[in-house]
């Protein structure tokens, strides 16, 4: 929420509090919470001024600051704009925050303009004022700017950078997919008198995880380590990510066990990564002893409490990724083990978002429940949820695969009636739809239709309708397709090409199937040769 200051104040009891009561106030603020919060500070700020004389500007800057932890950075705009029309002096102190505020609005060029100020009146800019617009920069995506700035202060000894000013950069770097440059400001940084500590280590461990370079993320962590910088549940929870990606779940739940053995908790972060990637093989047992060791039974039920018993609350991925689990492992039966985490998450008060739904609908379809799958879509109140194409696309595919094309239809026509963009997957499984029911004309059509409706046809789509054709027979029209799926880079799948093969007639006879399967051919050929 904004809160628009008007220039005049409250008027309250003619006397004075004293300054240590204003910081006994401005004290209990940092530790308040609640909605009345900004108000309370807001008050207090009319308070202050309306005091004869005002406290002194450092008194106003604490309270200030309060304001800018609260996020309220146009607030704090305004009040220093209240102080100014007042003739209060601000100091360099208030300049800092101020600029910390434009750059959180995405105002970079006003923090300029007041380092500019500052230079007109004569005042020296200090670390945190380069420190704030380096950031800054970063935060508005002008990475390559801020390196510039951090060169020119080192270049002309401005000032002497910080562990806050090199993470600032090094996370500007990987954040443009420059790792390799961040590693090397990190390697500067290790030999210069400002060591990085976890924090900058993590950036760069985290970066390279995400290039896939998990090997040399370990490698750094090692060397972090014998240079007795301790790791965090960050650095962590980045290296357990990244070997979950590679399929190393083993090795990730090796970092736990070590994590904890020095005493150092998991987050709701970790244990999500790890039962994530358990639960999408489909095992929620080896979610269990991922979280911990101890706990053996496969039972969903057991990572939660284990969570819970750590003092970790568990988040709607957490609940996604379990239910995930046991449709994956087609227990979901009346009452199902994945209805029953359904109901517990909503008991805890977590609302349930599209994935999820989109989780228990599929699992719910493909263990023949498309009926009870499309009450509960029916039930929902959100008209988000009830105007979600990708919902709609699981409940057809659902139906038809159920054997109820019928209704797979008519919610596709629903969808069509609210004004629901269809994706590919919605348009391929109308086209089989409309194929598996003989009606091969309206797949056609909405083949067409969907390319006029800027939805291109990918490979499934191609295929269904070309082994549609080959089954009618119709191999000529077949032909016209399998030409135009190759020119736009699809490869027949396996069943199209059995088709296609049986086919093909006897050597002597003209066939253009011949030529395209020949076509194939030669191009996998050049593509294994590329590949040695």
């Amino acid at each position: 929420m904004n809160y628009t200051r008007r220039i005049g104040l409250r008027y309250y009891s003619t006397a004075s509090p004293s300054t240590s009561h204003f910081n006994q106030r401005i004290a209990s603020l940092k530790h308040a919470s609640g909605p009345t919060k900004v108000d309370d500070a807001l008050q207090l700020f009319d308070e202050m001024l309306q005091r004869q004389p005002p406290p002194n500007i450092i008194q106003l800057n604490q309270l200030i600051t309060v304001i800018v932890k609260m996020k309220q950075y146009s607030t704090a705009l305004s009040l220093y704009k209240q102080l100014k029309l007042m003739g209060i002096p601000t100091d360099l102190y208030a300049m800092n925050i101020s600029i910390n505020c434009h750059c959180r609005l995405d105002q970079v060029a006003y923090g300029f303009a007041l380092l500019a100020t500052i230079l007109k009146q004569g005042h020296q800019p200090d670390l945190a004022t380069y420190n704030t617009l380096i950031h800054g920069l970063v935060l508005a995506d002008r990475v390559f700017e801020a390196v510039e700035l951090f060169k020119k202060l080192l270049r002309e000894k401005v000032c002497e950078p910080n562990q806050v000013m090199y993470g600032s950069v090094i996370n500007g770097l990987c954040k443009v997919g420059h790792t390799s440059k961040a590693l090397e400001l990190l390697r500067f940084m290790e030999s210069s008198s400002c060591k990085p500590g976890v924090e900058q280590y993590s950036v760069v461990i985290d970066s390279l995880c995400k290039d896939k370079m998990v090997d040399h993320a370990l490698e750094l962590f090692a060397k972090m380590t014998e240079k007795g910088v301790l790791a965090d549940v960050i650095t962590y929870n980045s290296l357990i990510l990244g070997l979950c990606n590679f399929g190393q779940e083993t090795e990730a739940a090796k970092l736990l066990i070590d994590m904890e053995g020095k005493g150092i908790s998991p987050s709701v972060v970790t244990f999500n990564i790890l039962v994530d990637s358990f639960c999408k093989q489909g095992s929620v047992k080896d979610a269990e002893l991922a979280v911990q060791a101890m706990v053996r039974r496969d039972e969903a039920e057991k990572v939660i409490d284990r969570m819970m018993e750590q003092d970790v609350v568990p988040d709607i991925i957490t609940y996604s990724s379990l239910i995930n689990g046991y449709c994956k492992k087609k227990q979901v039966r009346n009452p199902a083990a994945a209805k029953e985490l359904f109901k517990e998450m909503q008991a805890k008060g977590l609302t349930p978002t599209v994935l999820t739904y989109g989780i228990l609908f599929q699992g719910m379809c493909n263990n023949s429940q498309c009926s009870d799958a499309l009450a509960l879509f029916r039930s929902l109140e959100s008209n988000k949820m009830m105007n979600d194409a990708g919902l709609y696309t699981i409940l057809i595919n659902g139906c038809s695969k159920c054997g109820k094309p019928d209704l797979a239809m008519d919610l596709f026509d629903e969808l069509l009636s609210k004004g629901l963009k269809p994706n590919v997957r919605t348009y391929g499984v109308m086209i089989r739809v409309y194929c598996e029911e003989g009606l091969l004309v309206k797949g056609k059509e909405l083949l067409r239709k969907m390319e006029e409706n800027g939805c291109l046809p990918n490979s499934f789509t191609y295929n269904v309708i070309v082994r549609e054709l080959l089954k009618k027979n119709e191999s000529g029209e077949a032909e016209i397709y399998l030409e135009e799926m190759i020119n736009r880079g699809f490869m027949p799948d396996h069943a199209t090409f059995e088709n296609i093969l049986v086919r093909i007639p006897n050597v002597g006879k003209d066939s253009r199937l011949r030529t395209i399967v020949q076509k194939l051919t030669s191009v996998e050929r050049k593509v294994g040769r590329n590949l040695v």
